[in-house]
């Protein structure tokens, strides 16, 4: 898959005005993951010259293929296919797209460890330098988790409240109850707003934040790394209602400082100051393909000093506490 879809486009770049010499692959959530894929696959080297990671760095580590086709038979015998596997794929054409959909489990799909186009999982292949060394933008949001608060929500889930705050910690990670409650401790309740924004920053560090700064930190090992952080706590929220907390800067809540979004359910709008951003981060992601470097300035990440850019209103700026603020010393990184 990582094979083809580089080599199509090395076959046919000329033929809408780009140079095969001079390729970006460029992702955000499950497509920062799929990046990362094409950065750790042996079958994507020499396809591309730069990379973009946009909060692509939930999921290091990936499962085997015979628990993604496990996965798979599971999925299928749970809307009533079973036998060989044309059997499965015939009973499963003919299923209304309602029940597929209905059964569908939208976060649970992953690169798996084929033994071809993904040898070894994504940390892995990173911590080794056994994958492409080009230069790499890198980032998270800093309130990545909230958005999935609120998306549970608004498919029927409870709210957090201190009550069941801990369980919601159990289930968001997939930890013990005894490991929950010391996460927990960490992350008290009289530390936040709310419950939710407490589960929020859990979410974030745990899940986003950390792993990030594991892959920065052996990114930049071997190739030139620029590490971001989307730090506007006030973007517009173009996907969810309220639900009585702040989303701050959530989860692809960045792309529509990149992109003019039409098909949101809620059609925010930039402030000038926002915009202004807008400006600065559609420079620095058109910068890195034409130059190699996103802007003057922004200089590569390190293991010292771990400078970090700030995306805020209403100028960028360099950041140095990223570990601190997310706690990652307690999440084994930084």
């Amino acid at each position: 898959m990582v094979r083809t879809a580089g080599g199509w486009v090395q076959r046919n770049i000329r033929g809408f005005g780009g140079d095969p010499g001079n390729v970006t692959v460029f992702g955000e959530s499950a497509g920062g993951l799929s990046t990362l894929a094409q950065l750790a696959s042996p079958g994507a080297r020499g396809l591309f010259q730069r990379a973009i990671v946009e909060s692509g760095t939930y999921e290091l580590a990936q499962p085997s293929l015979a628990s993604a086709e496990s996965d798979g038979a599971a999925f299928a015998a749970k809307v009533g296919c079973t036998g060989s596997d044309a059997a499965i794929a015939a009973c499963l054409r003919g299923r209304p797209a309602s029940t597929i959909v209905g059964n569908e489990d939208f976060g649970g799909y992953d690169p798996n460890i084929d033994g071809g186009v993904l040898p070894q999982s994504i940390g892995t292949a990173l911590a080794s330098g056994q994958f492409s060394h080009v230069p790499v933008i890198i980032g998270t949001n800093h309130d990545e988790w909230r958005l999935f608060v609120g998306l549970d929500e608004l498919n029927g889930a409870p709210p957090v409240t201190a009550a069941n705050y801990v369980a919601y910690i159990a289930a968001t990670l997939g930890v013990p109850a005894s490991a929950a409650t010391a996460i927990a401790g960490e992350y008290p309740l009289s530390s936040y707003s709310s419950p939710a924004v407490a589960l929020g920053a859990v979410g974030t560090d745990a899940i986003f934040a950390c792993h990030a700064l594991l892959a920065e930190e052996d990114l930049s090992k071997y190739t030139p790394t620029y590490a971001y952080e989307f730090n506007d706590e006030n973007a517009p929220d173009r996907y969810l209602p309220s639900f009585g907390f702040p989303y701050g800067a959530a989860h692809d809540f960045e792309t529509q400082y990149l992109f003019d979004l039409s098909n949101t359910p809620y059609q925010g709008t930039l402030s000038g100051p926002q915009q202004r951003l807008a400006r600065d981060m559609k420079r620095y992601w058109t910068n890195f393909p034409q130059a190699g470097v996103p802007v003057a300035g922004w200089p590569q990440f390190a293991a010292t000093g771990q400078p970090v850019l700030s995306l805020a209103p209403p100028r960028p700026r360099l950041e140095t506490d990223y570990a601190a603020e997310h706690n990652c010393s307690f999440w084994g990184a930084g």
